[in-house]
């Protein structure tokens, strides 16, 4: 499954080390304003190589749109984006061809298809995402002129929950060749109630599964979450008032559809597994092997995933609001 969503579909392309990654995005309405300029920022905040915390891989991640728009507007046709892969090193990864990195989907792709792309794990390598976050950017564009606006943060890293403390637990991990996670928060305000199908059509349904394909996220919870388990009806209740919900312990979702408040989903982000101190593994022909990691990783993949999550986000409620649009016209509540 390459492809996401049912009325703004995006098939994603290219592996980690081949000549590009980008994303082919159909069903998108025309007349929505875009260039290379509105996308540009998403993929600059998920690009590597900004600090001495993040892959010290150095790419431009230089967007280009190569069809579906014409004089800075889309047509309603395919739009194609893609990015060209410049820094890669895949010598850095001669000696993992017949290793299985511990954390990684090499054994698990080995097992599916038979065969796997070693460099940088290829199309499982979490430069998959730059293409995610590219049909984002587009999402939000269209997203913006029916008042919908997302965001996210890093609510913690390894359990600190300060920006200096959070800074300082990623750079410990580095300097001892290990890796930690952390927990990122995402929000879209403006949202129309009413959105998402009941039963199997669920709109929670459908941002856990989104925010689930991000290959370090294990774990998802919106609004209180796994902390709803804790309370009682009295407090996990929203009292409904005649200005609107007094509270939002449900983060914007009941019964699958869209309140009208803020939708609030939070991820729990693995710990990088690639990582410099040793570990246990086996080869291709199953013999028992010592592994330590070279190359270029981030000591934590949380700040990067934030765009990520975003854009994940951001298509899973247009793609929503695209199928509300058969009920009520496109950006109805």
């Amino acid at each position: 499954m390459n492809t996401f969503g049912r009325n703004f579909r995006c098939t994603t392309f290219g592996e980690s080390h081949g000549k590009a990654v980008g994303v082919v995005v159909d069903g998108c309405p025309p007349g929505v304003p875009l260039t290379e300029a509105d996308i540009q920022p998403y993929l600059d905040r998920r690009r590597p190589g900004k600090s001495p915390l993040e892959s010290a891989r150095q790419e431009p991640d230089r967007v280009e749109i190569l069809s579906g728009t014409f004089e800075g507007r889309t047509t309603g046709a395919p739009i194609a984006l893609v990015v060209r892969n410049q820094d890669v090193r895949s010598g850095d990864y001669d000696a993992l061809r017949d290793v299985f990195r511990p954390g990684h989907a090499d054994y698990t792709w080995q097992a599916k298809y038979g065969i796997r792309d070693h460099r940088g794990g290829g199309r499982s390598s979490g430069r998959e995402t730059l293409a995610r976050v590219a049909a984002g950017a587009v999402a939000v564009r269209c997203l913006a002129p029916h008042g919908v606006a997302i965001s996210g943060r890093v609510v913690s890293v390894h359990g600190a929950t300060e920006p200096e403390a959070m800074e300082a637990e990623i750079r410990a991990a580095r300097d001892a060749g290990d890796s930690v996670g952390g927990v990122v928060e995402v929000t879209a305000t403006g949202c129309p109630a009413g959105l998402g199908d009941p039963v199997f059509g669920r709109l929670d349904a459908a941002i856990a599964g989104a925010m689930m394909s991000i290959g370090a996220v294990k774990g998802v919870e919106i609004g209180e979450g796994f902390g709803a388990a804790l309370l009682l009806g009295s407090e996990m209740n929203d009292p409904i008032t005649r200005p609107g919900f007094a509270t939002n312990h449900a983060g914007g979702v009941l019964g699958g559809i869209s309140t009208g408040q803020d939708i609030v989903v939070r991820i729990a982000v693995k710990p990088t597994p690639s990582i410099r101190r040793v570990q246990q593994t086996v080869d291709l022909a199953g013999e028992g092997r010592e592994i330590s990691i070279k190359g270029r990783h981030d000591p934590c993949i949380a700040p990067r995933i934030v765009p990520v999550a975003e854009c994940m986000l951001a298509l899973v409620i247009l793609d929503a609001m695209l199928e509300q649009a058969k009920y009520r016209g496109f950006g109805g509540g």
